[in-house]
């Protein structure tokens, strides 16, 4: 029997949920089974129980994962102030991003079925998604980032749900108008909020 090395097993335990965050964006919670999941991470179903103790498990650490990954690839990579934030809601509303769900943000993906999972999951999510509302609420509100915190959830919540409305339409081009305008909204409480 082969032994691996700690790092060998971390690394391959980082596959596991890094492959799993991007199915779980494409395919939801519900319509990725662990057979799935380990497949695309190229290990079989019994490597699974090494690494997690529940598919539940790995769905709390995907998704903060998820969301750790936004904030660091997404919203710390922004500019600074109003033209980071004006980045963000670009990207985030553009048809691209409709699009690709599975390079995406996991708010606009899993939203729905976050909220009917498990505690632990719930809580992953909270304490993820706080992450990036903290760094959205330090570019709309640099003097005072606790101040904007409220304001930047709501800015997430209309961004998601804008994504995830315009991901169910068939009409495309009505899709197409509907992240329009959803970002004619953003940017208005953007600066509503940078106003002084």
């Amino acid at each position: 029997m082969v032994r691996y090395t700690k790092e060998h097993k971390q690394e391959t335990r980082q596959r596991i949920i890094a492959t799993a965050g991007r199915r779980l964006k494409r395919d939801g919670i519900d319509g990725s089974g662990v057979a799935t999941l380990m497949k695309d991470a190229d290990l079989t179903n019994g490597a699974f129980y090494a690494h997690f103790e529940s598919k539940d498990s790995l769905v709390a650490e995907a998704v903060t994962d998820q969301l750790h990954t936004l904030h660091a690839n997404i919203v710390e990579l922004v500019e600074p102030g109003p033209a980071g934030l004006e980045q963000l809601v670009r990207w985030y509303l553009s048809p691209h991003h409709r699009d690709n769900p599975g390079d995406g943000c996991p708010n606009a993906a899993l939203l729905d079925e976050i909220g009917r999972c498990a505690d632990a999951i719930r809580q992953a999510y909270t304490d993820g998604v706080l992450v990036v509302i903290d760094g959205l609420a330090a570019r709309m509100a640099p003097e005072d980032p606790p101040s904007a915190r409220v304001k930047a959830l709501s800015l997430l919540g209309l961004m998601a749900g804008t994504l995830q409305l315009s991901r169910a339409l068939t009409d495309r081009q009505l899709s197409d108008d509907l992240l329009e305008q959803g970002l004619r909204n953003a940017l208005t409480l953007v600066d509503a909020e940078l106003r002084p």
